[in-house]
């Protein structure tokens, strides 16, 4: 794997030209546009260069260098971890120590110096398998999970955030005192009660969008800092 990039602006001044897309019979208008997008996006330029599965790596990396909760030794877990970009930057920021794992109903291809698992994690033993693997609790869960976008914004948002919910719920499961959970939310991030109830676990609770999230995308992260593991007996 490349040299890390760290800095937005740092991607895109290494990729200025743009690639025009030529129509085909065999491509619709959508695909079209689909495709112009990919060849002139940076991240995704950038992330074949360093070797990353998704342009997705750039966003933990961003928040990363802004929360700075990946470093060596952590326990992490990586919930839908497939196609595994975000696991490859855990592997690289753990520097060969620590442990993490990635699950993900999916078969995602191996990632040197992770285990990964292909299962639902909201099975029942699935808790206590993460923790086996882990040695121990995690310092870090993290889920860039979305659920399949269906073109109508508040669909969209509430289905993602179910998502939410129940990584949370498993969060609060593996988590150690002190610990992080990281996940994917549309604009507006969490529904009231449920953030009402993280912010009740959590010290600190932010919402962050990257550079690297698209600028039309309605993303961003919820980033909560320092369980309360007396709150596993919280349900929202």
């Amino acid at each position: 794997m490349g040299k890390l990039t760290k800095s937005a602006k740092e991607v895109r001044g290494r990729h200025q030209l743009t690639v025009r897309v030529k129509t085909s019979k065999y491509r619709d208008k959508s695909s079209n546009k689909w495709l112009a997008r990919q060849l002139n996006d940076p991240y995704v330029a950038e992330s074949k260069r360093l070797g990353y599965r998704s342009r997705a790596a750039f966003k933990l990396i961003q928040l990363d260098e802004k929360y700075k909760f990946l470093g060596k030794g952590k326990r992490i877990v990586d919930l839908g971890c497939a196609p595994g970009g975000w696991t490859q930057v855990a592997v690289m920021r753990n520097k060969g120590a620590g442990k993490v794992v990635g699950i993900d109903i999916l078969e995602t291809q191996p990632v040197e110096g992770a285990t990964l698992i292909q299962q639902d994690f909201t099975e029942d033993e699935a808790a206590e398998k993460l923790k086996i693997l882990l040695d121990g609790e995690a310092d870090i869960v993290m889920s860039d999970m979305a659920a399949n976008t269906t073109g109508h914004q508040q669909t969209d948002h509430l289905r993602t955030i179910a998502l939410v919910e129940i990584a949370y719920t498993f969060a609060k499961e593996v988590l150690a005192e002190g610990g992080i959970f990281i996940a994917k939310v549309f604009k507006g991030g969490a529904e009231a009660g449920l953030l009402a109830d993280i912010k009740k676990n959590f010290r600190k609770v932010s919402h962050c969008k990257p550079d690297a999230s698209r600028a039309g995308s309605p993303e961003e992260y919820l980033v909560a800092e320092g369980f309360k593991s007396k709150g596993r007996i919280s349900d929202s």
